[in-house]
């Protein structure tokens, strides 16, 4: 099993899309999902606040801004 984590915040378009691309790729990979809210660190938000959504699979960084389901689909494709 292979684990995304989107780092999101409320009120954002491309992070629903995101979030879209990932549950579809659900249907084919078996993918753990695990969203963030950067918003509830300061941290993150100091990391993220510009680039969101970011996603990391199994714990590298895989794509940010707009996210291309085939470029994770691929991503999972050469883990597996």
């Amino acid at each position: 099993m292979h684990k995304i984590t989107l780092y999101t915040r409320q009120r954002c378009p491309l992070c629903n899309k995101a979030k879209d691309a990932i549950l579809e790729l659900r249907e084919v990979w078996n993918i753990q999902l695990e969203e963030i809210d950067i918003e509830t660190s300061d941290e993150l938000t100091e990391r993220y606040g510009l680039m969101i959504p970011v996603i990391h699979l199994d714990g590298e960084e895989v794509g940010y801004g707009f996210v291309d389901k085939f470029d994770i689909s691929n991503r999972l494709q050469e883990k597996n």
